[in-house]
């Protein structure tokens, strides 16, 4: 009996030094292959999008940057390294794209970026199933302001700024009527003062609006030949709104005239310091005079 015990204890612990995960219950699979798969880098999250409407969004996520036209059910990856989205003066927070820089639809998506001293359109006309490069300028000092738009399918603007001292900067302004193969720079409007905002409402008007240090007034620039030449617009601003309606915003066409809101800047206290002034202009943008207050929850 003594020597059957001896070989079953023998037995037993050869069985087990060949089998070591059966030492451990409760595991379904060996030590070491556990080890493994905890060392395995974790999988990527899944993208939140940052939407731009019901259904467009992009994501910054893993440091690429890609859009999604479906709630985010499927993505594409837009061929840009994301730092160059960023580079310039102005960096915004790197956690969202640069308010203006972009434009994304269905019909046209668009990121201006810097490569070098080169400002460049990364675009698609087909949601993202093909790219296209074009170079907006070939050398420009770091950017600051920043932005794109396209009124129709051929003409669209970048005004971009930058070289920075203090309050004072250069601005430029460039057009394209291609659909943005190819850009042509516009005349300089004489002003290094901080631009503040700047838009066109058609192929030949366009506004630039300067100041936002500590304005007193609003400084608002119009060309009505596309950019080959810039005046001072007439702002006629009555007695009671003087140095409170201080920031002119980009115009815009309503029926048979303009009409532009002006805020009251970073430090406006009037009525809270949201209240703006809403201006008509009857001469496509050279004067304007004020119609009306305008609230937050107003529509303007």
């Amino acid at each position: 009996t003594i020597i059957m015990l001896i070989v079953c204890v023998t037995v037993a612990t050869y069985f087990f030094e060949q089998h070591p995960e059966l030492t451990s219950p409760g595991q379904s699979q060996p030590i070491e292959k556990q080890e493994a798969k905890e060392s395995e880098p974790p999988q990527p999250s899944l993208l939140q999008p940052i939407f731009i409407d019901d259904s467009i969004g992009y994501s910054l996520q893993n440091d690429q940057l890609q859009i999604t036209f479906d709630k985010g059910s499927e993505w594409v990856q837009v061929p840009v390294e994301k730092a160059k989205l960023f580079t310039g003066e102005y960096n915004g927070t790197e956690q969202e794209l640069i308010e203006n820089s972009y434009i994304l639809t269905l019909n046209r998506v668009s990121f201006l970026y810097s490569e070098g001293e080169s400002i460049k359109l990364k675009y698609s006309l087909n949601q993202g199933d093909t790219w296209e490069d074009s170079v907006v300028t070939a050398q420009y000092p770091p950017i600051r302001f920043r932005k794109v738009e396209f009124l129709n399918e051929k003409f669209g603007y970048v005004i971009i700024s930058g070289d920075r001292t203090m309050s004072q900067e250069w601005t430029t302004v460039y057009l394209t009527d291609d659909g943005g193969k190819q850009w042509k720079e516009t005349t300089h409007s004489g002003v290094t003062r901080l631009i503040y905002d700047g838009g066109f409402v058609d192929e030949n008007t366009g506004f630039l609006s300067f100041g936002i240090l500590n304005p007193i007034e609003p400084e608002l620039y119009v060309t009505q030949d596309g950019g080959n030449s810039w005046s001072n617009a007439t702002v006629k601003i009555p007695e009671k709104y003087h140095e409170i309606f201080v920031m002119a915003e980009i115009p815009s066409k309503e029926e048979d005239h303009l009409a532009v809101t002006i805020n009251q800047g970073q430090n406006g206290d009037y009525e809270g310091g949201k209240v703006k002034g809403k201006f008509i202009s009857t001469d496509n943008g050279k004067t304007w005079e004020f119609s009306m207050e305008v609230r937050p929850n107003e529509s303007e």
